[in-house]
């Protein structure tokens, strides 16, 4: 069976067990500070297995994407060379919320193992906790064939705990043994020994109690299940072989980097280099298409990590510049069919993976110098950490990367010493940073229920709840929007009749409650509380943050439209006065791109078109082809802003009731934020106006300036910077004239010991541009000339003849010391130079400088 059809014979044989089939979550992590990336199946139902969350289904089973490369579980170092350790993965996993437990957890791996994937029941072996007597129990009724195959092991091997409280339990583990071939020399070698004989495929996590800060356990009241397979693995065992590079989820990848390089691969330890290059393409594609960008913190700097090494070991196959995003496509092959996403971001993803391949190889060579000079300062063996930090910070390199340099070489890094400059760096910028403030909220542990009201900016609500200082109300019903999806908090008023209002500043979601934060302007809240209250939003500036929503939209589908799919939303800011907005692309949009955008959304905003909200299913919402946000976490129900037959996204925002209402929009500006993320900010209705009514009055301005009409104003700018030119030209053709002739008046002096002539001149009352060029006339001579000239500014120049530079003189050396002389700086190349002096005083010592440093160049 291909790697294709087992993910899907897993899940069709759970879904027909009664499983709902549910999606990869993505890669990144927004909603756990514990982690960077999903690395593993139960990651996305953690909430649920906490009781935090609650799911329309009992029962689950998935193809989860996985990525371990920080942390605990941090597998980069053996990736490439063991058989099984990887960057990318695919957990397979069934799960039980409360529903099944132990015997159908077993009954089911068997079944499948067994039966629906047709492996040798008797090259399986099972593992079980230590005093899981109900495990081993249902292991032999359910699975006789495993017999005296049975081992028990200890919290290290079969214990799992999801944190240091919470739900924690046994688990059994399913081995595949590859035969005595592959064992070791030790006698007692069985399952988990270090050799590769055996392989772990599955692992069954029995969630059935629950740990508390002292170290106890009670059992818990729903007993669940979570389960993880790697299909890397299974495919391995189901396809006979016994690396994972081996199956067809890596080969054809490796093949390809094989004859693309003229390289032979090597199963052994020479083909490590096109095995990581293989795994790492696979991580980098898959985060990188659920959202991720290489950067220089977190997330971001793993991606780059990741990047870096594959290129590394891309210059040992004999590649000297980008080469990785050559393969995207043939990954995409592979797994495109089960992973869509990757179809619709290819571009996007080829275009972030060559551009930081074409950054890094600026710094490759010449890091791999420096790695060269390392190595002598090396002492006993180990590279200084100092140096290491210099790898880092300078060239790029990360520290595993300098690590497999130096093991190459017989050597090993002072890690200790390299933290040690990393963190005197951060406190360096930590010193020079200003962190925000955080303030616990004065709503913490706040117990009641809050619903926001669409489509009204008034509305009577009962007040549930009033913080002890009065900063801060709660209502049942609330028309005030909290910050969300980029836009900003509402502001407005609630009312108790005429004895108490209250000013809404800001807004704040604690667990359900919806918190208003505010000034109390009259009366006292707290005597409110149970009672019917107005609560009344800003009209004007609602309609204004409305007006930027919409228009947001419009943006991101003119963007995808312009520039391609790849351009995904990856930020945005929407308030009264502008929108700003962030997306995926490589490089700084061309004028004609920008003006196609804002003349494709303007052109929407005259059709007028209604703008339908409407609550839909997740998954029906997404084969429906409604735009979602990668790395967002949606839920079951969903809400969708479809704008005609225009664009159709998943937003829980306020918008205009049609297009017509933004009136227009104006693009202020367009720039770079971070590496493969650009930014456009905007403004629509009347401040699009006002903007447009001042650009026509500075053109008016203009054209009354140039005495023309504001339809020709453009042609009469043009002429102008023409005739300009061409005066800026005569006059420079005119001062080459007097600066020939004011050569030809001004007495050289020779320094006959030398052999060099000197032009040594202060103009009483010239020009810099005059001194420039009679300094520049004494550069073309064909005598050994060195002109210092300085004009009544005290802008210095200096020149020398190309005889002159060939002998040694520097011009910009020259400069250097005669302005320090002068009390001021300048520098340049060996033929010109230029400076400023701080004051001319000195000036008839400064030929004296002048001569002694001739004599040292050339003397």
């Amino acid at each position: 069976m291909t790697a294709s059809q087992l993910r899907t014979a897993f899940l069709d044989y759970f879904a027909a067990h009664g499983h709902t089939k549910v999606s990869s979550a993505s890669l990144l992590v927004k909603d756990d500070p514990s982690l960077l990336f999903i690395n593993a199946g139960m990651n996305q139902f953690k909430s649920v297995f906490l009781g935090q969350d609650t799911r329309p289904y009992k029962t689950a089973c998935s193809s989860q994407k996985c990525l371990r490369v920080s942390g605990k579980h941090n597998d980069l170092e053996n990736v490439g060379v063991t058989p099984r350790h990887h960057t990318f993965f695919e957990m397979l996993g069934n799960f039980s919320f409360g529903d099944y437990f132990k015997e159908e957890a077993i009954t089911f791996a068997w079944e499948f193992l067994t039966k629906t994937v047709g492996l040798n029941p008797a090259r399986l072996w099972v593992t079980v906790y230590t005093t899981d007597d109900d495990a081993e129990n249902l292991w032999r009724k359910i699975a006789p064939e495993v017999k005296d195959r049975i081992r028990r092991f200890g919290e290290k091997e079969n214990y799992w705990s999801m944190g240091d409280v919470g739900p924690c339990g046994p688990c059994s583990e399913i081995h595949y043994d590859f035969g005595p071939e592959y064992a070791c020399d030790r006698p007692d070698c069985t399952v988990n020994c270090d050799c590769d004989r055996f392989i772990e495929i599955w692992n069954l996590v029995f969630m059935q109690f629950e740990k508390s800060a002292d170290g106890t356990t009670k059992p818990l009241p729903k007993p669940s299940v979570d389960t993880g397979m790697g299909l890397e693995r299974l495919a391995t065992v189901v396809q006979g072989h016994h690396s994972n590079y081996d199956t067809d989820l890596f080969m054809p990848i490796i093949q390809a980097l094989a004859d693309d390089s003229g390289t032979k691969y090597d199963r052994g330890p020479a083909g490590v280099p096109h095995r990581v290059c293989a795994d790492h393409l696979r991580g980098l594609v898959f985060t990188i298409a659920d959202g991720g960008m290489p950067g220089n913190e977190g997330a971001g700097y793993v991606l780059r990590r990741i990047l870096r090494r594959a290129a590394r070991h891309g210059k040992t196959l004999g590649y000297d510049g980008p080469f990785l995003y050559r393969f995207v496509d043939r990954l995409i092959e592979i797994m495109g069919g089960a992973y869509p996403e990757l179809h619709q971001r290819r571009d996007h993803v080829v275009h972030v993976i060559e551009s930081e391949e074409v950054r890094f190889a600026e710094t490759l060579d010449a890091g791999l110098a420096r790695f060269e000079t390392a190595k002598q300062s090396a002492q006993k063996g180990v590279i200084p950490g100092d140096e290491a930090f210099k790898l880092y910070d300078t060239f790029g390199f990360p520290l595993d990367l300098t690590e497999v340099l130096a093991r190459e070489s017989g050597m090993t890094v002072d890690v200790d010493g390299f933290e040690t400059a990393l963190n005197e760096q951060r406190e360096r910028s930590r010193s020079q940073t200003a962190f925000k403030d955080q303030t616990i909220s004065v709503a913490a542990g706040l117990n009641v229920k809050s619903e926001f009201v669409y489509n009204t900016t008034e509305l009577s609500s009962k007040l549930l709840w009033c913080a002890d200082d009065q900063s801060a109300l709660a209502l049942d019903r609330t028309p005030f929007y909290s910050e969300a999806g980029g836009q900003i908090d509402d502001e407005g008023t609630i009312r108790g009749g005429d004895e108490f209002e209250f000013a809404v500043q800001r807004m704040e979601k604690v667990d359900q409650a919806i918190v208003h934060h505010g000034t109390v302007t009259k009366g006292d809240p707290a005597q409110w509380i149970g009672k019917e209250v107005t609560a009344s939003v800003d009209r004007l500036r609602r309609r204004m943050i409305q007006r930027n929503h919409t228009a947001t939209h419009l943006l991101h589908k003119a963007l995808r439209t312009v520039l391609g799919d790849h351009a995904q939303q990856a930020g945005s800011l929407v308030t009264p006065d502008r929108l700003r907005f962030d997306f995926s692309h490589t490089g700084p949009m061309t004028p004609e791109q920008i003006d196609e955008v804002e003349h494709i959304v303007n052109r929407e905003i005259l059709a007028n078109t209604p703008v339908a909200p409407y609550e839909t299913d997740y998954k029906k919402a997404i084969a429906d082809g409604v735009t979602a946000l990668f790395g967002e976490k949606y839920g079951d129900e969903v809400r969708v802003v479809k704008i005609g037959d225009y664009s159709a996204e998943l937003c829980g925002g306020t918008h205009v009731a049609t297009t017509g209402e933004i009136g227009q929009l104006r693009i202020t500006s367009e720039t770079g934020v971070a590496a493969g993320v650009r930014r456009i900010e905007a403004i629509t209705g009347e401040a699009a106006y006002e903007k447009a009514r001042a650009d026509e009055a500075s053109v008016r301005q203009i054209a009354e300036l140039l005495h023309t009409s504001t339809d020709k104003v453009v042609d009469r700018v043009e002429t102008a910077f023409s005739e300009n030119r061409d005066l800026r030209n005569e006059l420079a053709q005119a001062r080459k004239k007097l600066a020939a002739g004011a050569t030809e008046s001004v007495q050289t002096e020779s320094i006959d010991d030398i052999g060099i002539k000197i032009l040594f001149q202060r103009l009483s009352d010239g020009t810099p541009e005059d001194a420039t060029a009679l300094a520049d006339h004494a550069k073309g001579q064909t005598d050994d000339v060195v002109a210092v000239v300085a004009s009544s500014e005290g802008n210095l120049v200096v020149s020398a003849s190309k005889t002159a530079a060939k002998r040694g003189v520097h011009a910009g050396k020259l400069l250097g010391k005669i302005a320090e002389h002068l009390g001021g700086r300048g520098g340049g190349r060996p033929d010109f130079a230029k400076g400023k002096a701080g004051s001319l005083d000195a000036w008839d010592s400064a030929k004296d400088v002048l001569v002694t440093e001739l004599r040292a160049m050339v003397g």
